[in-house]
């Protein structure tokens, strides 16, 4: 989906996660390395021209059931290392972090509320998988009202 807005964007980084992006890891989506530059770059130039930048993260307990119902390996378990942004993209004083237990990252999460008190109506959304947690994202932004951008640079 791609949309412009004359209101104000907010970059979601998603699931950019050590348990995604590092080596051997247990979900590990190669291609996050690859986009690793050209999304550092993008979030620079967010917070340079005020967009806020919410990160979007899976935080599982240690026996989620998405890990027996899905067939997933443990991944992004709450405060464990492998839960955290990966550091060369990681969070500043300024940027929002939503901990999600879903593919949404608006199921059960106060990201709706967030993005509305701070007047924001389009959304650019980056990281990773893009077949199940930003297809998932994209769709349900859509259906609240956002306008959707998700450029293959980022994802």
């Amino acid at each position: 989906m791609k949309g412009e807005t004359s209101g104000k964007r907010a970059l979601l980084v998603v699931d950019m996660l050590n348990d995604f992006v590092r080596p051997g890891a247990p979900l590990e989506v190669p291609e996050t390395r690859a986009i690793l530059p050209a999304l550092r770059r993008r979030i620079a130039k967010a917070r340079r021209e005020g967009e806020l930048v919410v990160y979007v993260c899976d935080a599982h307990r240690k026996e989620d059931p998405e890990f027996t119902r899905m067939g997933w390996p443990p991944h992004g378990v709450e405060g464990t290392p492998g839960a955290a942004v990966v550091p060369a993209i990681a969070p500043e004083p300024g940027d929002v972090v939503v901990e999600k237990r879903t593919y949404s990252g608006f199921y059960g999460t106060p990201l709706h509320f967030i993005l509305r008190r701070n007047g924001i109506r389009g959304l650019t959304l980056s990281g990773c998988v893009t077949n199940i947690c930003i297809l998932f994202i994209s769709a349900e932004a859509g259906i609240r009202g956002y306008d959707v951008t998700v450029d293959e640079r980022y994802v």
